[in-house]
């Protein structure tokens, strides 16, 4: 079973380069000032008992620069990532932020190992991705009230990277495959490769551009301008991916290769009138009639809030979390103003 995300392909890409961390030695990485804790450090001899040497039979997960097995490690299940020598900076990026960054909704690394390859040991997630769930046809459909649960999970996630570490960190890599699914169907975001750190009340900053398309804001795409938003607009995305079961980009004529974002596709039906109807035929068919059609209508409007062109106009991760735990509650009186700041996002949320 496929349960770690990695990109691969021309969906991740680099547009320059920067300095990162090395290795020191041949079994301690160095990472600008931050030390690792020794104790979770394993030996490579430990990763390769606990995957059967790494056999096909445990592989778990493929990608461009990496592959995914299972193990046991100390009484543990774990996935064990092992990562090419040259993507040490995706290695050292993760390792920097999971050692040092705790929270139930965020994907908990259990340990690494420098030796040969590069290795990072998470716990181990049994129900796939979230990607997988919307659009495998082996997989049950999920109901709409998980769906919602799935994306409260993982704006809390993210709300704690955003607002309560210091520095903050931006995770740059936001999408449905990066979003893990527990056995009782919570979520966790996972895959911290392209973490970049922020200073404290730094608005935004340049940097190399990562990243998925579909999921990048213009600014970001165009500018290369990185400030949390950047994963706000990506968690808008999933949210229209929740409610449609859609990819970030769907092609539109094979033939000639043509595609278009899912965002351009939902703000297309939300600037019509009769959005109601309009949005049911975006709903997941999947899910039959079994939603509540306001609800999605809500989850739609903070979608379009969050993929609004302007980052200054879209919600903070702890204004989407208040909005998704509102949601979540079935309450019918949403109090939108009371959410948000800006007097132009409320108009944008309130709009039908």
């Amino acid at each position: 079973m496929y349960i770690h995300s990695i990109n691969s392909g021309p969906a991740a890409f680099e547009k320059n380069t920067e300095s990162g961390g090395c290795l020191v030695g041949s079994n301690s990485p160095r990472l600008n000032g931050i030390t690792v804790d020794r104790s979770v450090e394993f030996s490579h001899e430990e990763l390769a008992n606990a995957t059967n040497d790494f056999s096909l039979s445990n592989k778990i997960g493929q990608g461009g620069f990496a592959s995914v097995f299972y193990g046991e490690l100390r009484g543990e299940k774990a996935a064990i990532k092992q990562m090419d020598m040259q993507a040490s900076k995706e290695f050292l990026a993760e390792l920097k932020v999971l050692t040092h960054v705790h929270h139930l909704n965020l994907v908990r690394l259990i340990g690494y190992c420098v030796e040969g390859s590069l290795f990072l040991v998470y716990e181990y997630i049994e129900n796939g991705n979230l990607s997988q769930h919307l659009r495998c046809s082996d997989r049950e459909p999920l109901s709409w009230a998980t769906r919602v649960q799935i994306a409260l999970d993982s704006a809390r996630g993210l709300e704690y990277i955003h607002e309560h570490t210091v520095p903050v960190y931006i995770h740059r890599d936001i999408k449905s495959a990066n979003i893990l699914i527990d056995a009782n169907f919570r979520a966790k975001v996972a895959d911290f490769g392209l973490t970049k750190l922020t200073e404290v009340g730094s608005a935004s900053l340049h940097t190399r551009l990562v990243g998925t398309f579909g999921y990048m804001p213009p600014e970001y795409a165009h500018c290369g301008d990185v400030s949390p938003k950047i994963d706000v607009y990506a968690f808008g995305v999933v949210l229209y991916e929740l409610i449609s079961a859609k990819e970030a980009v769907i092609k539109t004529n094979e033939v000639v290769t043509e595609s278009t974002g899912l965002v351009a596709l939902f703000e297309d039906t939300l600037n019509q009138h009769g959005t109601q109807e309009g949005l049911r035929k975006l709903v997941d068919p999947r899910l039959g009639d079994d939603y509540p059609i306001e609800s999605v209508r809500k989850m739609a409007q903070l979608a379009k809030a969050c993929t609004h062109e302007n980052p200054q106009l879209r919600p903070s991760m702890r204004s989407i979390v208040v909005a998704l735990m509102t949601l979540s509650s079935t309450t019918e009186d949403w109090d939108i103003g009371s959410f948000y700041e800006n007097q132009g996002l409320l108009h944008l949320m309130s709009s039908r």
